[in-house]
């Protein structure tokens, strides 16, 4: 990838987590890269075009957590390895977005649900992402349970899903109050409460 073209994805990315779609027009894309519209439009035709593009990139490709190189030693190495991940991704965001900023906020929310209106086949391939999450999560659930390490009248699904619903209330929290640099002590501290509840 040319490096002008990951400038401008870069740089919609970060207007597109603090507004939303409607909200950002191609002349404050094309403002904001600092490049003359001809040069923009070499790269991109159209703004639903650059915002697909930023979608498939940051959302699938940056934002992918690879749950092969977490721990499978235990649940508990998992979820620790993963909330470890989990804050990374986070602190990336900071090349995007300036925390320090009293009015910087991240809509990854909004940007989904936008992503949901405007992206064909988006919806197919968040099913996709979230079929991989549950699979490895019911994995490690199942990995945990076979090695004696807890147990619960819970299948390991409903275990996996309570992993993964939590998580997901976790960072609508930490994203809406702006805590950033928060978000792994909350899932730690939420988890091993969690994970101590199933073991005794």
């Amino acid at each position: 990838m040319s490096d002008t073209r990951e400038r401008i994805l870069q740089t919609a990315f970060s207007l597109f987590l603090r507004k939303s779609y409607k909200e950002v027009t191609l002349n404050e894309l094309i403002e904001a890269t600092g490049l003359s519209k001809g040069a923009f439009y070499h790269y991109f035709a159209s703004k639903e075009q650059l915002f697909i593009e930023v979608i498939n990139v940051f959302f699938f490709e940056k934002s992918f957590i690879d749950y092969s190189k977490l721990s499978h030693d235990s649940l508990w190495s998992f979820y620790h390895d993963y909330a470890k991940a989990v804050q990374k991704l986070i602190n990336s965001y900071k090349d995007y977005i300036d925390y320090k900023k009293t009015e910087a906020s991240i809509n990854y929310f909004t940007l989904i649900f936008d992503a949901l209106k405007h992206f064909p086949g988006f919806r197919k391939k968040l099913m996709e992402a979230q079929k991989k999450e549950l699979n490895a999560w019911t994995k490690i659930v199942k990995i945990g349970r076979e090695k004696g390490e807890y147990s619960s009248s819970m299948s390991d699904e409903q275990l996996a899903r309570m992993f993964i619903y939590s998580n997901d209330g976790i960072a609508l929290y930490v994203l809406m109050n702006g805590n950033y640099n928060n978000i792994e002590h909350e899932m730690i501290t939420l988890w091993d409460n969690f994970y101590k509840e199933v073991k005794d």
